[in-house]
């Protein structure tokens, strides 16, 4: 069953999404080229962390003015980081496969409750649409007993006008 859904992206994220696919190679290299290009990934990332942490020091320090759009993406993108502090009873490695799991669970939570919600939208349209045709018919059906019923009296030769009048 295809149902239709769009789907959009900010202006920020087609820009990362291009200079993504501008980066990338061939993806039929050998091992070495897969890493070397994920090192390459993991240095610009330490990259663009650092330019964060720089901006971030330098507003706290009064030497740049507080930007609220730039504050807001970056909590955009904490948001969707999953949880990573550490619980008293939960320890070790779990912590970090536990924290992608629950994220992981509630996206598709997420993606489960839109999809029933379209499919329920979607009966009672149907269920609508059915009982519009229903009433629709059932119109049609009387207007064409009403015609027949005059077509009758024409042709027995008694119209509205020539009916005698009964006293």
């Amino acid at each position: 069953m295809h149902i239709p859904s769009l789907i959009e992206a900010e202006e920020a994220e087609e820009i990362g999404v291009e200079h993504l696919l501008r980066d990338l190679k061939e993806s039929t290299g050998d091992l070495a080229t897969r890493i070397t290009s994920q090192l390459e990934s993991l240095r610009s990332l330490k990259t663009r962390l650092h330019e964060v942490a720089t901006y971030l020091e330098r507003v706290l320090d009064g030497k740049l003015p507080v930007n609220h759009a730039i504050l807001e993406v970056l909590q955009d993108v904490f948001n969707l980081l999953p949880n990573l502090s550490p619980t008293p009873e939960i320890g070790g490695v779990g912590d970090l496969s536990r924290s992608f799991r629950v994220k992981t669970n509630d996206q598709l939570m997420c993606i489960y409750l839109s999809s029933m919600i379209r499919a329920v939208l979607a009966l009672h349209d149907l269920i609508d649409s059915g009982i519009d045709g229903t009433q629709q018919k059932k119109e049609e059906r009387k207007d064409a007993k009403d015609t027949k019923k005059e077509d009758e009296k024409k042709v027995n030769g008694v119209s509205e006008e020539n009916k005698p009048d009964a006293k």
